[in-house]
């Protein structure tokens, strides 16, 4: 069982009980794994950031609605005290730190300045705030983890990625008997960026993955943005291009217990059965994608024989 809690009685914030802190860490450690099994190195990024980092971003152009900031109490005049449950705005120093409300941030910062290889990968997990207009429990919080795994490179390096993680999304969920929609969507992001927002009416970035109405995963495209804010390049000199794919836990805890009717120990079973149906597909298909390429390799000496033969 859980237990819901927030501000003025706001189902806004989750303590997860012991089946569904289980469940969680096992979807965490399937998603990850995905990552780690395709060569991502795993970092630890902060549940909070100078607002100057994430103001790089256009956080507070693009998503000013959504920001939570942080700042220490004015001890003065004894106004560090709340009153009905709030501390007042005069009570509050200056916010010099941001919540951010996506994990991939990390990644970028970490990277911020250096030089990456064409298909480098990272993987991380955070807390994530956003301040919506509602709550409805796990389905929407003010606080919730998310997973994600982020590819930095070249172009076609992140493009690959996101196809990868595509098919085991929608693996996985057919596996636990999820039925998903695939729907594109725009990302803010480009808003303010002329030929990047002209791209994405051309090509949608964003594809969510939907349970009903509920986004429980994503996969996104950035092009270059990240690199030119962070200035992270490649051996060739130019920036890097960045995509990443999100994993929202709380909302895969949320229908999971729907689907298994709050059975939480049926679902870690189902999870972890349709963990290991999805990696014996995938190595399926290496090992069908490796012996495609040994007869086209025999197929190629064969042809070369032969045509050193009529040489001859």
């Amino acid at each position: 069982m859980n237990r819901l809690t927030g501000s003025d009685g706001a189902p806004a914030l989750a303590i997860l009980g012991p089946g569904a802190t289980r469940l969680v860490r096992e979807l965490d450690g399937v998603f990850a794994g995905w990552g780690l099994a395709d060569g991502a190195e795993e970092i630890s990024a902060p549940p909070l950031f100078p607002v100057t980092d994430l103001e790089k971003f256009d956080v507070y152009t693009n998503f000013p609605h959504l920001a939570w900031v942080a700042g220490s109490l004015d001890l003065t005049e004894d106004r560090f005290k709340p009153v009905e449950g709030r501390f007042g705005p005069d009570a509050v120093a200056e916010a010099r730190y941001g919540l951010p409300h996506a994990t991939c941030y990390g990644a970028y910062l970490f990277h911020e300045g250096g030089q990456v290889a064409d298909d480098a990968l990272v993987t991380l997990v955070n807390r994530c705030f956003r301040n919506e207009d509602h709550y409805g429990g796990l389905r929407r919080l003010a606080s919730f983890q998310m997973r994600e795994v982020v590819a930095l490179g070249g172009f076609e390096h992140t493009q690959r990625v996101l196809a990868r993680f595509t098919g085991r999304i929608q693996a996985f969920a057919a596996a636990l008997g999820v039925e998903l929609g695939r729907e594109a969507a725009g990302d803010p992001f480009f808003r303010n960026d002329g030929g990047r927002a002209l791209m994405q009416k051309l090509s949608p970035v964003k594809y969510e993955f939907q349970y009903g109405d509920l986004a429980i995963a994503s996969v996104n495209t950035h092009r270059n943005f990240f690199g030119e804010r962070c200035g992270i390049t490649l051996a060739s000199g130019e920036h890097a291009y960045t995509s990443c794919v999100a994993f929202g836990l709380e909302r895969w805890l949320a229908v999971l217990t729907e689907r298994f009717e709050d059975d939480l120990d049926a679902a870690l079973d189902a999870v972890r059965a349709a963990a290991a149906e999805v990696a014996a597909g995938a190595g399926a298909a290496e090992a069908a994608a490796g012996a495609g390429a040994t007869s086209a390799g025999a197929t190629s000496a064969v042809a070369a024989g032969a045509a050193a033969a009529e040489v001859s």
